[in-house]
């Protein structure tokens, strides 16, 4: 019988992950497959070693080091000590996982990384721990293939997952009804992020400028989406007491049935892409990290639709540029622009064109059983 050891880091991870134990436990009877995941890698017949949420933190904690550390530790213990898998396969979560990897190296395991660091973006030097700790890399971006090969690394393109993955747009008279929306006013839909921090660091603004917009233009409607993986009372702590909707575990649906969006940088921009709804990008954080991130950064966009294209698709409001004015006027455009706005959809519907159509879960699948 042969094992795999599955290690991810955030509910994004997890889903992914599902979706190739699905396949793998499709194609091989005899294989088991053990991980660090929730729900989703649960469900598709993995035992799971630990669940994931205390890995999906963001920013720099006492706390969070010394969990991350501990994990780490029980984890290689059991790994090379006690379960002895045939293959690891890491994804995401790079910082976590490269700390693994380094572990594991040379004890007679495979390793694999889906969907790498993106060492494109920022910390290039990265790479130099990849091609020495990782087997072969699975990459779900066309453009980081020849920067692997440049490296000597053995890699696969596999395509994006929310290629495939992504459910179809909701029906918009259905959403709206359930949701007691009017269809006859614009619906304009807060995403203001998955974790704490960004909550901490983005909602209070986030609130503002919504309110702002509907003394403005008092025919426009307002959701707020909580993120599913934030318990409630995280998410409550930064976002009560508000005049506005809040709808929980339907992020799709709200992506793809908005007139507009302000969301929190982050994968959710490119899903809105490939609904081709269009949107403002707002972040902020700790001072000091933004002048670490300024430090490191290889590229000036943070926003993955205009990182893909290329070119700036759609307004990126970071750090000093994040306040209520601007994300009220970039909305407005959206909005009220029929020019600006038919041109965001048009180049957001190239965005997809970029990315292929082969289906990552199947690719990854494939490439983990040449290896076994």
């Amino acid at each position: 019988m042969k094992k795999i050891f599955i290690i991810t880091g955030e509910h994004s991870g997890d889903i992914h992950a599902g979706k190739v134990v699905e396949i793998l436990k499709s194609q091989n009877s005899d294989l088991e497959i053990h991980g660090i995941g929730g729900d989703n890698l649960k469900n598709a017949g993995a035992t799971i070693f630990c669940d994931h949420s205390k890995m999906s933190g963001f920013g720099l904690s006492l706390q969070m080091i010394i969990d991350h550390i501990k994990l780490e530790n029980n984890l290689c213990e059991y790994i090379l000590e006690e379960y002895k898998p045939d293959l690891v396969l890491l994804i995401d979560y790079g910082t976590f996982n490269l700390r693994v990897a380094k572990r594991l190296k040379g004890k007679g395991i495979k390793i694999l990384h889906y969907i790498p660091p993106q060492v494109w973006a920022s910390r290039k030097w990265r790479i130099k721990k990849i091609k020495k700790f990782v087997d072969k890399v699975l990459c779900i971006f066309p453009f980081e293939v020849e920067m692997y090969k440049k490296e000597g690394i053995d890699v696969h393109y596999c395509g994006h997952p929310l290629v495939k993955q992504l459910p179809e747009k909701a029906n918009k008279e259905e959403f709206f009804k359930k949701h007691e929306l009017d269809i006859n006013r614009p619906l304009v839909s807060i995403f203001p992020g998955s974790r704490p921090l960004e909550l901490a660091y983005l909602a209070k603004t986030f609130i503002k400028t919504a309110k702002a917009l509907q003394k403005k233009h008092p025919e426009i409607q307002f959701c707020i989406s909580h993120a599913p993986n934030l318990k409630d009372k995280v998410f409550d702590k930064y976002i009560k007491d508000v005049d506005i909707k809040i709808i929980k575990g339907e992020n799709h649906s709200l992506l793809s049935v908005s007139d507009s969006l302000i969301l929190a940088s982050g994968t959710v921009a490119l899903e809105a892409s490939l609904y081709e709804t269009p949107m403002v990008i707002g972040y902020k954080g700790p001072w000091l990290l933004y002048f670490v991130y300024l430090l490191v950064r290889c590229i000036d966009k943070v926003s993955l639709p205009n990182i893909v294209s290329g070119k700036s698709i759609i307004t990126e409001l970071v750090q000093h540029r994040f306040n209520v004015s601007n994300i009220v006027y970039e909305t407005e455009r959206i909005l009220y622009d029929s020019q600006y706005r038919n041109n965001m959809i048009k180049n957001l519907s190239g965005v997809k064109e970029l990315l292929s159509e082969k289906y990552s879960a199947q690719e990854v699948a494939e490439c983990i059983n040449n290896f076994l």
